[in-house]
């Protein structure tokens, strides 16, 4: 016995290096696509350019106007939505215990875009549209979950029929509000077919203070997050506040999605892809899980914008299509093979 205990803590220091090599790995992908996605746009401009430009930022031109204003601050948006995304989805799966579930399916992207659309239709300052999108997506979150609710043979379909059901009601609620409001509702559509085009550094600034927001409340939740993964019963038996501590899980992962969907539209799937994705590397623990998630989103994000910008130029594929040709056959290949969380 005392062989084995002896080799337990080596074990755990094995199992802990490979996850932050693929910490470091998901790291490198992500600076690796970043460098590329400043590097190439639909205006050519030699990446020579592009790199002093970046290294001189006083100096003007066009090459500065494009790297600095279009090109740095698109990245670094498209980066923030994908770590947000990434996260969000990571523990709305812990909290349901559902592989299918993602801020798209279970509704609060839908909620908060219905939110965020109303913001924009009635004036409201941009300031204010994540903080209505919160508002917007924790209401859809709580009512999927009430409706999703039910005995374990049925509670994963339950949840994902809710989440569509709700998703249809909220995308009929805006095209009602686009009716209603006649002008400016092609800006609004542009918007909502996800996107960052158009996106600046002062987006940027209104976005990071969300998502840190919404980061720093996650932190507090690695612990609640780890016990929700065996069960409520096996939760409550550990001391956790089952109650409390859902909604909590439900409020950070609300605001993490608010904070994107306010500056990218409805973008589906990243959420239940890079959790996917990341767990088979580096598995479940939240400890790791969630900031691998995070840099593998910011990378999926930054790398499907840069081709939704390149592929069929001038003309930009809106992100929430691109990213539906690869996320909906991966929801049917998980929702055929049944996957451990």
């Amino acid at each position: 016995m005392a062989i084995i205990d002896a080799g337990r803590p080596a074990l755990g220091h094995l199992i802990a290096r490979r996850r932050a090599g693929w910490i470091v790995g998901l790291a490198a992908f992500f600076l690796l696509v970043a460098c590329i996605a400043l590097l190439v746009g639909t205006v050519p401009v030699p990446a020579n350019a592009i790199l002093a430009a970046l290294a001189h930022p006083s100096t003007p031109g066009l090459s500065h106007a494009i790297a600095w204003d279009i090109r740095l601050p698109r990245v670094l948006i498209g980066a923030c939505v994908g770590a947000g995304l990434g996260i969000a989805g990571a523990m709305l799966q812990a909290l349901f215990r559902n592989p299918l579930v993602d801020p798209y399916l279970t509704g609060v992207s839908a909620g908060g875009a219905l939110a965020a659309t109303i913001g924009f239709a009635i004036g409201v300052s941009f300031a204010a549209i994540p903080l209505a999108a919160f508002v917007g997506g924790l209401a859809c979150a709580l009512l999927v979950a009430f409706l999703g609710s039910g005995g374990a043979a049925t509670a994963n379909l339950r949840l994902v029929l809710a989440g569509v059901a709700i998703s249809a009601l909220c995308s009929a609620a805006v095209t009602l509000v686009l009716l209603r409001k006649g002008s400016d509702t092609l800006t609004i559509l542009s918007w909502l077919a996800g996107g960052l085009s158009g996106r600046g550094w002062n987006d940027l600034v209104w976005c990071v203070l969300y998502l840190t927001i919404g980061v720093v409340a996650t932190l507090f939740l690695v612990r609640a997050l780890n016990a929700l993964r065996l069960g409520t019963t096996a939760a409550a038996g550990l001391g956790l506040d089952v109650g409390a501590a859902r909604l909590q899980v439900l409020g950070a992962a609300a605001l993490l999605t608010a904070a994107c969907v306010a500056v990218s539209g409805v973008v589906g799937f990243v959420g239940l892809m890079v959790p996917h994705g990341v767990r088979r590397l580096i598995g479940g623990d939240a400890r790791w899980l969630l900031p691998g998630s995070a840099i593998a989103g910011a990378g999926l994000i930054v790398g499907a914008d840069t081709l939704a910008r390149t592929l069929l130029p001038p003309t930009e594929i809106p992100l929430s299509v691109l990213l539906a040709f690869v996320g909906v056959p991966f929801f049917v290949m998980i929702a055929r093979r049944p996957v451990e969380l």
